[in-house]
């Protein structure tokens, strides 16, 4: 009798300066099935250690001793294109969450998370996909775009179609694919082909860097519904 294999499950890096956070972060995900596949207690070694261990995602603190969440971010996506960074914080209003957003990291968590949301949030990302709450990120864009000066993401939106401009700032909106489909009358699998093309042609991660990128460029205002 043969079936399916069941889906792999990502292995996970825990980067936070503080044991009990790394402890029962590791505790969660073991119990669920997830491999952690290391813990760094700082943004140096977990540098390091994604680059030797090459984990699929990364529980990355802002706030660390040594080099910053920012910049661990910033050096892991770089070397490791495919590597999905889950930031974790204390306020989700936060400026250095924004940034890694804009960065690229695909979504962030409160550090009083739980532990169902942790394993389903890592599993979620580690197939390429972003986290992202609507409300909570709109209003922490619509918070910090304005002050950000210098764009992390170049973009040409003029090599954009029309339709897809369109589907960029719905994104910006918040819209899911499912309302995106709803909302400009096609199917999902049309709307999935628009958001892969904007995607490649902008050199975007995922949902949470489209985000950051419809306000910057203005597509989407601060305030706007």
């Amino acid at each position: 009798m043969t079936g399916q294999a069941p889906e792999a499950s990502p292995r996970v890096l825990i980067a936070d300066d503080q044991t009990l956070i790394r402890t029962g972060f590791r505790l969660i995900l073991t119990a669920r099935g997830i491999e952690v596949a290391g813990e760094a207690a700082d943004g140096v070694e977990a540098v390091a250690l994604a680059r030797d261990r090459k984990p699929d995602v990364v529980l990355m603190d802002i706030r660390m001793p040594a080099m910053d969440g920012l910049e661990a971010t910033r050096r892991i996506l770089a070397e490791a294109p495919h590597c999905r960074v889950l930031i974790l914080t204390t306020f989700d209003l936060d400026r250095y969450v924004y940034e890694a957003l804009a960065l690229g990291a695909s979504g962030f968590l409160l550090k009083d998370v739980t532990p169902e949301h942790l394993a389903a949030a890592v599993r979620l990302v580690g197939t390429g996909d972003a986290l992202l709450a609507p409300q909570i990120t709109r209003r922490l864009v619509e918070r910090y775009a304005a002050q950000h000066q210098d764009p992390p993401v170049p973009a040409d939106l003029a090599a954009l179609t029309p339709r897809e401009r369109q589907v960029l700032t719905l994104m910006g909106r918040g819209l899911s694919n499912t309302e995106l489909a709803a909302e400009l009358t096609l199917s999902e699998a049309t709307v999935k082909s628009h958001v892969a093309r904007i995607f490649a042609k902008l050199n975007l991660r995922d949902r949470a860097q489209a985000v950051v990128l419809a306000y910057e460029t203005g597509l989407v205002r601060p305030g706007e519904r």
